[in-house]
């Protein structure tokens, strides 16, 4: 689980420095920002559980920095700092999006009571959210969450104009194997495929899924053809070097192609056709090797 990190924004530099003090002592890390729009500069190059911001800022306000977050960051959580001559209420801070708030001058028990306290809320939905997109065979991620993640990469690689390649994979002759070794062994050559395939991505970067029975799904990212074979093949040996007897990895690959004039699920459901159309022409041709879409 990913470390809880604090942004503390404050147009009183005064304020800044005191807070994050009190925040570093609690064993939080954290960074500062001193109005709205410097925050959402930091929120969307870094990695914040919760943000504790003033309301009363110049460029950006903390209500208008707090609307932004829901919008386009609703998992991380906000504390609103408020005056008493302020005219904000809790209702108000609640209803607009607030995780909690904290009224100046504040107790330093209260600050650290509800930081503790929004902290465990959001750890616990963290996990409640992995154990709902993993496959528990595998341990890797499950078919739900290939489909939300695999339209989130298509358009971060159009975005930002690098390759991007899915490759399908399936295990050889699975059935024979459970046949003849018995089921327990069959789901054991299964979790080690997982094991395999997380052990030869890049964390963040890459994603692997179980899509299904024998079948997975990889999307690689920021990759050229040598790197993609070199990828694959390393997959292939590390999988033989296994001793499944009388089994094997047929993959098939395919990249990414965007055509404007189609809507976004069209060019990813094409793509996942490619892929598995490139998985049966390796199995066409013996199996336990890797096949090609070919590109137009």
């Amino acid at each position: 689980m990913q470390a809880n990190k604090i942004l503390i924004v404050d147009d009183d530099k005064y304020t800044l420095e005191l807070i994050g003090t009190y925040i570093g002592f609690f064993g939080y890390e954290y960074d500062v920002a001193e109005d709205g729009e410097e925050a959402v500069k930091k929120i969307q190059d870094g990695n914040f559980t919760i943000v504790l911001t003033d309301m009363n800022m110049p460029r950006m306000d903390g209500m208008q920095l707090l609307k932004y977050i829901r919008e386009y960051n609703p998992k991380i959580g906000v504390i609103v700092v408020t005056g008493y001559s302020q005219t904000f209420t809790y209702t108000s801070l609640i209803k607009a999006g607030a995780s909690d708030f904290i009224s100046k001058p504040f107790n330093i028990d209260e600050l650290e009571a509800k930081l503790n306290r929004i902290i465990r809320e959001l750890n616990l939905v963290r996990q409640l959210e992995q154990y709902s997109i993993i496959d528990a065979l595998t341990g890797l991620y499950n078919r739900r969450f290939f489909d939300t993640k695999i339209l989130e990469e298509v358009k971060r690689a159009d975005r930002q104009r690098y390759s991007m390649f899915l490759q399908m994979i399936d295990v050889d002759n699975l059935k024979g194997h459970n046949d003849q070794a018995g089921h327990q062994s069959g789901d054991n050559l299964l979790h080690e495929v997982g094991v395999l395939l997380a052990e030869s991505i890049r964390e963040n970067v890459d994603w692997a899924f179980r899509y299904g029975g024998d079948e997975f799904g990889v999307i690689l990212t920021q990759v050229d053809f040598n790197q993609i074979n070199v990828i694959t093949e390393r997959i292939l040996t590390n999988y033989n070097l296994k001793n499944f007897t009388g089994t094997g990895l047929s993959i098939g690959i395919a990249r990414f192609i965007r055509h404007p004039d189609k809507k976004w699920y069209e060019d990813v459901t094409h793509l996942v056709k490619r892929a598995d159309k490139a998985l049966y022409s390796a199995k066409k041709s013996g199996k336990n090797r890797v096949s090609f879409d070919e590109f137009p």
